[in-house]
């Protein structure tokens, strides 16, 4: 989970800036979180309390209005009323990775997932890049081997993992949707070394960075075991303590490793 908000961060002053290269600062001056991460802590708070999802992502959510929400999330999250508008777009990837990181078995965790995509991402293909990245974190949390996890990944939802990102990145563009966005940051995940390697992995696709490298950073969290300590510490520095605290009290609880490679 920390791991993804860390890649909402560090990938967030390249989504209107792309880099095709790993070779920048990990963490600019201009980097700040975003929708991905606000989200992504209602989420983890909503599996603590036992809140409905919706809920909990507009009442966190409307605390931090400008953080770059899609326009028809934006309008999802001010009006009570409003329910799921059959979007696949890649928000209901980028806010799961809690699920994969609360829940001990698979059938909970796809479960899960899909009901954090259906409160607004209800089109099968965001509920399927759930469900994916729900899993990939699930798996990997588990110790599971890269090979393993990306057999089933490609088993289950069709994904084709077997691109690399060399053949990937030169005509790679932004692209906010789930079946643009799950599959290349998985690959990004899967040659990845540690888990700064997978998050400049993401961003260097030169895509939809912030999101990109939040999927990716939370799946590179569970396997990786944690995130290196200097990345934890700036994290913390660039969040809210209401939101950090919410952030502290899920590790606690779920007992997620903080500090890894």
């Amino acid at each position: 989970m920390i791991g993804a908000i860390a890649g909402d961060i560090i990938g967030s002053v390249y989504e209107f800036d792309p880099v095709k290269s790993k070779d920048f600062p990990l963490f600019s001056p201009g980097c700040r979180f975003t929708d991905d991460s606000v989200l992504t802590i209602a989420v983890a708070e909503a599996i603590m309390k036992g809140d409905d999802y919706a809920q909990a992502m507009r009442r966190i959510g409307r605390n931090y209005p400008k953080r770059s929400y899609g326009q028809h999330f934006h309008y999802w999250l001010m009006e009570d009323d409003v329910g799921p508008y059959d979007s696949f777009g890649n928000g209901s990837a980028m806010r799961v990775s809690p699920v994969g990181f609360a829940y001990d078995d698979e059938g909970s965790v796809l479960r899960e997932a899909a009901r954090t995509a259906e409160v607004s991402h209800s089109h099968p293909e965001g509920v399927k890049g759930a469900q994916a990245t729900a899993l990939a974190v699930f798996m990997a949390r588990r110790g599971q081997a890269k090979h393993d996890i990306k057999s089933e990944i490609e088993t289950r939802f069709g994904y084709d993992l077997d691109r690399t990102l060399e053949a990937i990145r030169p005509g790679y563009s932004f692209d906010v949707t789930c079946q643009g966005t799950v599959p290349e940051a998985i690959i990004s995940f899967l040659e990845s070394a540690s888990f700064e390697d997978a998050v400049r992995n993401a961003v260097s696709l030169g895509g939809d960075s912030d999101t990109l490298a939040c999927i990716t950073g939370g799946i590179a969290h569970a396997y990786y075991g944690g995130v290196p300590r200097g990345v934890l510490e700036k994290t913390k520095e660039m969040l809210p303590p209401y939101l950090w605290k919410i952030v502290e009290e899920f590790c606690r609880r779920y007992q997620v490793s903080t500090v890894g490679e």
